[in-house]
């Protein structure tokens, strides 16, 4: 919700020690404020990359165990693309979120092949939920600029023809998605 005008200015007008007092008490309530503000004001943006392999190392992780079925492998994807938006939100960092969605889709072909690999009733969610995640995928990555567009051509075309080769290809004639990028 926007501040209105007579507001915004009558804060401005605050004196300073009401201000802080004010502040220390919204950021307080605010997990994710709190968390970018850490980010950038205490690691001053030099943890990324350990955000970043930790996030890797929790889809890895995730692919080297079994599951019981594709309905729970689907429920501990989201649970790494939920860590994956926590992180975006936290470090705002574009080139990490493709990486890491990259990884973590190709890594259902990879080594979850048998939960995707036919379409039936029991692959029908999954197939469904990495089909929308690869056309977000495809959104964000045409929103990078061109050289880092470059970086990820080989394995979003890798995944890309996996989707259409597998059980999310249904999906991914719904949506329209490429074969290519």
């Amino acid at each position: 919700m926007a501040l209105s005008k007579p507001l915004k200015a009558a804060i401005l007008t605050m004196p300073r020690d009401e201000k802080d007092k004010l502040l220390l008490r919204l950021v307080g309530k605010h997990e994710d404020l709190q968390a970018q503000l850490e980010f950038q004001l205490l690691e001053n943006g030099a943890t990324l990359d350990e955000r970043r392999e930790a996030i890797h190392r929790s889809i890895d992780r995730l692919y080297s165990q079994e599951h019981y079925s594709s309905g729970y492998l689907m429920m501990d994807m989201r649970d790494r693309h939920a860590d994956l938006t926590r992180h975006v939100k936290t470090t705002k960092d574009a080139y990490g979120e493709v990486e890491l969605l990259i990884h973590l889709l190709n890594g259902v072909f990879q080594h979850q092949l048998n939960w995707i690999e036919r379409y039936s009733a029991k692959s029908d969610t999954l197939a469904q939920y990495v089909a929308k995640r690869t056309e977000a995928l495809v959104k964000k990555l045409a929103k990078l600029h061109p050289d880092i567009q470059f970086e990820f051509l080989e394995s979003a075309n890798l995944l890309l023809e996996r989707v259409w080769q597998y059980a999310p290809a249904y999906y991914a004639r719904e949506m329209n998605l490429p074969k290519r990028v």
